[in-house]
C-alpha cells in the first residue's frame, strides 16, 4: 500500500509540475513585439506529414492587422468568438450552452473556445482534447489576455490560424484560394474563409461543401445585419500598429516530443476531426468546437 501511495503521489506531483510550469513559461510578453516562428501546431502538422510519408512544407505569410480586410476580421469574430470584445479569455455563457448541448447529444460535440484559447493552443500546444491539455490552455489563455491587447491577439490569430492543408495565416490563404492579398478580400470571400475554420483541412472555402455554403451564408447575413463598423471594432482597428520584430525561420515555440510521437498514431487514436454541427444549430452566440 505504501508503494502504491508513493506512486500516486509521484504521478500527482508530475501533473502539478507539468501543468503549473505554464504559469511561467513560455514568455508571453515577447509576443507583444515579436512575431513567433513555427508554432507548436505547425510542428504537429509536420510530424503528421512525416509519419504519412508526405513531402510537405508549411506555407505562411505574415501581415499586419491593418492590411487585413475588415470584412475578414468581422467574419472571423462572428464565426469563432462572438463576444471577443467583452470577455477576458473565456466566454462562460457560451461554455454553459455548449455543456448543455453536449449533455443532450450524449457526446463531446460542441465547444465554446474563444479566439484567445485557440491562439494559446495553436502557439504552444496540440489539438488533443485531453483534460491536462485543456488545463494548460486555460493558464496560457489567462496570461495571453493579461499581457496582450485585443488587437494584438487578433493579429496573431489570423496569422497563425490554419486555413487549409499546410496553409497558415490569412494572407497565404487569400492568395491560395482567391489570388488576392488579405486586404483585398471581399465580404463573401471572408465569410467563406471563416466558415471553413472549424475544420480547414476537411472544408475548403472554395469547395462545394454544403456545410461551408450554409455557414458562410449565415455569417454573411449577420455581417449585413450588424454593419461593418461597431464602436469596439472601430476603436481597436483604428489604433496605431505596435512595432513588431519578425524573427528568422527558426522555431521559437515547440511541441513536446510525446505529441510529435502522437502524430504517428493511427487516425482512430488521434484528435477528433469529425465535422462540426450544421449551421442551423449555430447562432450568433455559439462558437465551433475546439
Amino acid at each position: 500500500m505504501k508503494l502504491l501511495r508513493n506512486a500516486v503521489l509521484l504521478i500527482l506531483l508530475f501533473i502539478v509540475v507539468d501543468v503549473g510550469r505554464y504559469f511561467f513559461i513560455p514568455d508571453i510578453s515577447r509576443l507583444a513585439h515579436t512575431n513567433p516562428g513555427k508554432t507548436a501546431f505547425m510542428e504537429y502538422r509536420e510530424a503528421e506529414w512525416r509519419s504519412e510519408g508526405r513531402d510537405k512544407t508549411i506555407k505562411q505569410r505574415w501581415v499586419p492587422l491593418r492590411k487585413v480586410s475588415p470584412s475578414l476580421v468581422k467574419a472571423v469574430l462572428i464565426s469563432e468568438d462572438n463576444n471577443f470584445w467583452h470577455h477576458e479569455g473565456f466566454d462562460f455563457k457560451a461554455i454553459e450552452g455548449a455543456i448543455e448541448k453536449n449533455i443532450e447529444a450524449g457526446e463531446f460535440k460542441f465547444g465554446a473556445s474563444t479566439i484567445s484559447q485557440q491562439l494559446a493552443k495553436n502557439l504552444f500546444l496540440s489539438p488533443s482534447k485531453n483534460p491536462l491539455r485543456k488545463m494548460k490552455e486555460a493558464i496560457l489563455t489567462w496570461r495571453i489576455e493579461q499581457m496582450l491587447s485585443k488587437r494584438r491577439i487578433l493579429e496573431l490569430y489570423v496569422n497563425v490560424a490554419e486555413w487549409g492543408d499546410g496553409i497558415f495565416g490569412i494572407d497565404q490563404a487569400a492568395r491560395h484560394y482567391y489570388g488576392v492579398r488579405a486586404s483585398q478580400l471581399t465580404a463573401s470571400q471572408s465569410a467563406r474563409l471563416a466558415a471553413a475554420l472549424p475544420n480547414p483541412v476537411l472544408y475548403k472555402p472554395t469547395g462545394s461543401s454544403g456545410f461551408v455554403r450554409a455557414r458562410a451564408k449565415h455569417i454573411y447575413a449577420i455581417m449585413l445585419r450588424r454593419g461593418l463598423v461597431v464602436p469596439d471594432y472601430r476603436e481597436v482597428m483604428t489604433a496605431p500598429d505596435t512595432p513588431v520584430a519578425q524573427p528568422p525561420d527558426s522555431v521559437v515555440v515547440g511541441v513536446p516530443e510525446n505529441l510529435i510521437q502522437e502524430a504517428s498514431l493511427p487516425d482512430s487514436l488521434k484528435h477528433d476531426s469529425s465535422p462540426e454541427p450544421a449551421p442551423e444549430e449555430t447562432s450568433e452566440n455559439t462558437q465551433p468546437g475546439n
